[in-house]
């Protein structure tokens, strides 16, 4: 059952990350429209692009951590003796628990300190642009503690977690 809510959320992160790289591929070709045919330039684009990749930079990030699709170089822990192996698996995720940790903590600092700042031409507020970073903390230590747990308690990832 928690196995398929993490996944859920994990889905939902790319589905709303793959809308908005759709609406950013939009606002740029009428960016494009608009500079070359109506000889007038939409200038909110910029900002309102600066904000998508934003959100779908962290909703990806985080999603992939769930899913265990980031790069990693562990050829030297894979070519340990086991018990080295598994120490370096949890700290691995340990790691990633206190980067989620502090990211969201930093980020949170970030969207109580700029409420009353506007974006440049959009009129959001600047909190906004720092929030994906308050959520994709929070979902990155929620699946790495996940990751963490499944294996320190022997569960088959397709089984519960």
């Amino acid at each position: 059952m928690t196995r398929r809510i993490l996944d859920g959320i994990a889905s939902l992160c790319m589905l709303v990350a793959g809308v908005l790289l759709v609406l950013l591929i939009a606002i740029f070709g009428w960016l494009v429209f608009g500079r070359y045919v109506l000889n007038d330039t939409p200038t909110w684009v910029e900002q309102a692009s600066l904000l998508m990749v934003v959100y779908i930079t962290c909703l990806g990030a985080a999603a992939g951590v769930r899913s265990n699709t980031h790069l990693s170089i562990d050829f030297v822990r894979e070519g340990l003796p086991e018990p080295l192996r598994t120490m370096g698996r949890y700290l691995a995720d340990l790691f990633v628990v206190i980067f989620g940790g502090f990211m969201a903590h930093e980020g949170w600092g970030l969207v109580a300190t700029n409420l009353e700042r506007a974006i440049p031409m959009i009129g959001l507020s600047e909190s906004w642009r720092a929030a994906p970073l308050v959520i994709c903390g929070v979902l990155i230590m929620m699946f790495s503690l996940a990751n963490i747990l499944t294996r320190l308690f022997g569960i088959n990832r397709q089984e519960d977690l």
